[in-house]
C-alpha cells in the first residue's frame, strides 16, 4: 500500500470532495480516499500492484475534475 497526494482542479464545494471520495467504492485496490476542496487536493491510499496513479487520474477525469500527482 502507498499513500499518494493529487492536486485536483475544478473543485468548488464540499460536494465535489464527496464525489471524489466516492471513487473509493469503484476503484479496485483503493483502501481510502480523503479529498479537501479547501486544499484542492486528495490523498489516496491504494495497492500499487492493483492500481496505478494514471488509473486514478483517469477515474477523477470521468467525474469531471483534473488531477495530477503532487
Amino acid at each position: 500500500m502507498i499513500k499518494q497526494t493529487f492536486r485536483v482542479a475544478d473543485m468548488s464545494c464540499s460536494n465535489c470532495a464527496m464525489k471524489l471520495e466516492s471513487l473509493e467504492d469503484s476503484l479496485d485496490g483503493v483502501k481510502e480516499i480523503n479529498a479537501s476542496y479547501h486544499k484542492l487536493s486528495m490523498t489516496v491510499e491504494y495497492d500499487e500492484t492493483r492500481l496505478t496513479a494514471a488509473q486514478i487520474v483517469e477515474a477523477v477525469k470521468r467525474k469531471g475534475y483534473t488531477a495530477v500527482p503532487a
